[in-house]
């Protein structure tokens, strides 16, 4: 971050500066929105949440270092001491005020959106990994995509950084269009358009277009990579401004994916090819699961973009691992099980992607496919956990484990199809099905586990690792 003055900072955002304050001092060289992350010279967010209320943190906050503090209120210690404060109405509003005003005041950085229904977590890591072999690159932490998480994505860029890669998640119409308002992406990024958050938008036309907001964001001289595999998101030329760059398996394309295979760890090999200029490079990928072909492809458009050669983009996607924890991290207990952790999150698309993934990885080894509730489906929540329960039988999955209620459809439908019968199990609870697992699994067995970030199957992947004897 670009060290900014209190009194800097409350100009920006229309606060009002009160308690023992340096104003013209720059003292503000982070911002943080979690006490624990407190550094020295830190402006922290007290934010209210469900759980707990920012503005409780405060004075540990000011006591671990914090040189002023976001906040809706005046604010003392226990013992009556004022703390350093910028006050105003809303701090999560004035995060996003001063997010924008930093983007266009300081920062001279080419900035990179991302949004999609999945895959924009890994997506937005391969984009930074082609991108850091051109210059210094900030992107998100994790799957910071909110108006809370995308603010302090751009808080976190200097002077000296060259790109800066924003992932933006979305609750429903109009939430894209705040954060791209916030950030102003020079390249918009849409990776396709799901069945995620159908429970929150009613259609996928409704998704697509919650998702265009980015690329309706770009003005003129802007970029917008899209993925000519997804009608939906195909579409999405003839509402940008920006110029436009597809990218897929289609001919379509111009950041184009030929000879796709995968090994028996589901890891993919390509020709990627530019079609316009013509130049090809081989890529073989060392993430597991087909599906991050079109993660990789749009990396490389974004590369292209910002002027890499198809050569440096190859050898940057040839290198990348997984920065981000529990999307197909594939470890190997000391008992010899595979466990393929994938457990961040899930839709019907990227659980369909996973079994696959899981399907490719078998090799005459016995599967396991653990899988949970996938939300925010809406009315589709039954078709779509059927779907992906009669999925695993015609992929010849060994073993299918429903956890949770939400799951009795998937297990219902999987029993339907075919011959099933003591192939598909339904547990209660992630506790059950841990134990189940360690009664059951063998050496050598390939175990998958995904489901909606709230169910908490990471627990599962745990313990596997976790258990010598199993």
């Amino acid at each position: 971050m670009i060290p900014l003055t209190p009194r800097e900072i409350a100009d920006a955002i229309g606060g009002s500066l009160c308690g023992p304050v340096a104003a013209d001092a720059h003292s503000i060289v982070i911002v943080v929105a979690d006490s624990r992350e407190v550094t020295p010279g830190a402006l922290f967010v007290a934010i209210r949440g469900e759980r707990s209320d920012g503005h409780d943190h405060a004075a540990q906050a000011v006591a671990d270092g914090a040189a002023l503090v976001l906040s809706a209120r005046p604010l003392s210690t226990t013992d009556g001491v004022d703390l350093p404060c910028v006050v105003v109405d809303d701090p999560v509003i004035a995060l996003g005020r001063l997010a924008s005003w930093y983007r266009q005041e300081r920062l001279t950085c080419t900035v990179i959106g991302v949004t999609g229904s999945s895959g924009k977590t890994s997506t937005k890591d391969l984009i930074a990994r082609v991108l850091g072999a051109q210059g210094p690159t900030v992107s998100a932490r994790g799957s910071y995509n909110t108006e809370v998480g995308l603010p302090l994505t751009i808080l976190r860029a200097d002077a000296e950084s060259r790109f800066l890669v924003l992932e933006m998640g979305m609750r429903g119409e109009g939430h894209i269009a705040y954060l791209a308002g916030l950030a102003r992406p020079d390249v918009g990024v849409v990776l396709n358009v799901g069945s995620a958050h159908l429970g929150v938008v009613g259609s996928r036309e409704g998704i697509a277009r919650a998702k265009s907001e980015l690329v309706r964001a770009l003005n003129a001289e802007g970029i917008a990579i899209l993925n000519a595999d997804d009608p939906l998101v195909t579409a999405m030329r003839d509402v940008t401004p920006a110029a436009v760059i597809l990218f897929g398996e289609m001919s379509i394309a111009r950041i184009r994916a030929t000879d796709v295979r995968v090994d028996d760890r589901a890891r993919p090999s390509f020709t990627l090819t530019d079609e316009e200029v013509q130049e090809s490079a081989p890529v073989t990928l060392r993430l597991s699961g087909e599906h991050f072909v079109s993660n990789a492809l749009a990396a490389a458009a974004v590369g292209r973009a910002c002027g890499l050669s198809i050569e440096v983009i190859a050898d940057a996607l040839r290198s990348a691992d997984s920065d981000s924890p529990w999307r197909m991290e594939i470890r190997e207990s000391p008992a010899g099980v595979v466990v393929v952790n994938d457990a961040y999150n899930a839709n019907p698309e990227s659980v369909r992607a996973a079994l696959k993934s899981l399907a490719a990885m078998a090799a005459g080894r016995r599967t396991w496919a653990v899988l949970g509730e996938m939300r925010e489906l809406g009315d589709a929540s039954v078709e779509e956990h059927d779907a992906i329960g009669r999925l695993a039988v015609r992929l010849d999955i060994s073993r299918l484990v429903c956890v949770g209620q939400g799951t009795r459809v998937m297990h219902l439908g999987a029993s339907n199809e075919g011959a099933w019968g003591e192939e598909s199990i339904h547990v209660a609870d992630v506790d059950e099905a841990i134990d189940l697992m360690r009664q059951q699994v063998r050496p050598g067995d390939v175990v998958l586990v995904k489901a909606s970030r709230a169910i908490g199957l990471e627990r599962i992947a745990d313990a596997l690792l976790g258990e010598g004897e199993i």
